[in-house]
């Protein structure tokens, strides 16, 4: 099998890049969206696409940025598939895009899977918008598989390499109340989730954990891990002043469960907090 990686740089990029290239059944190549036309035309003899681009959420949202959000997973996506409709060759079988469980919106007590409708919010909208880009795949004849990711933790990336050093040296601590919901996921479920889209499983599938936990329990189960205190609270105006409006990510959270995830039969390798982090803290 040959696939296309759009979007190999990032943090979950760069680690299926690696899997992919150690299976003796696949090859890869790797493409920018930055020229879509490029893209399209690497992805001709390719029998998937798998399309992971997109402007980095973990920032200050600033206008420029909320709009180099939408832009890179909408714009970009329109005109990668206008460029790869325009060559007339031979399409892929398979389209997998990245969404994110943005898609629901936030929520202190209510659960979401795959079945819930979208939410309200920035994030929320920009989902809807990603993923109406991404079925434009079902109109080109291909089969297409939307992964909803959660919090991804790993080592070498995501928001848990930004909270580690802190917490290693015992100033961290739960977020305002706790009460947050963290849809979490081990850094190696989300690249097994892909390559079990890739072995054809195709839809929705939501990439989180079957255990989400709030803040509380995530910070102290860090801080167990870890073997340090996690006393030391952050008071939400200091997301705020570092985020801006996106410390309601942080701030607000969500309560989502993989059910048809599970329903394809793919089995976590982490499925508890305490199992993921023994591994990535080891």
């Amino acid at each position: 099998m040959k696939v296309l990686l759009i979007g190999a740089s990032g943090f979950i990029g760069r680690r299926l890049a690696a899997t992919l290239r150690a299976s003796e059944s696949v090859s890869i190549v790797t493409a920018s969206l930055r020229d879509p036309t490029a893209a399209a035309v690497l992805a001709v003899d390719c029998d998937a696409i798998i399309n992971l681009a997109g402007e980095p959420v973990a920032q200050r949202w600033t206008p420029r940025v909320k709009e180099a959000i939408r832009s890179s997973r909408t714009t970009a996506t329109r005109a990668f598939f206008a460029a790869l409709e325009s060559l007339g060759q031979p399409l892929p079988h398979h389209y997998i895009s990245a969404s994110a469980i943005g898609y629901y919106g936030t929520s202190l007590d209510e659960t979401f899977d795959e079945r819930s409708p979208s939410g309200t919010g920035f994030l929320a909208d920009v989902c809807v918008a990603w993923e109406h880009e991404a079925a434009h795949a079902l109109e080109l004849g291909m089969s297409l598989t939307i992964i909803r990711t959660g919090l991804v933790l790993g080592a070498d990336g995501g928001a848990l390499a930004r909270i580690l050093p802190i917490f290693r040296l015992g100033a961290g601590g739960q977020i305002g109340d706790g009460a947050q919901w963290y849809s979490w996921i081990h850094i190696d479920d989300v690249v097994a989730i892909y390559l079990h889209a890739l072995d054809g499983t195709e839809g929705i599938l939501n990439a989180t954990s079957p255990n989400p936990v709030r803040n509380s329990t995530f910070t102290q189960a860090l801080g167990k891990a870890l073997h340090r205190p996690a006393l030391i609270p952050v008071p939400p105006f200091a997301l705020r002043l570092a985020f801006g409006e996106g410390a309601t990510v942080i701030l607000d959270g969500q309560r989502v469960l993989p059910t048809r995830t599970l329903e394809t039969e793919y089995h976590f390798r982490y499925p508890t907090l305490e199992e993921a982090l023994d591994d990535i803290v080891a």
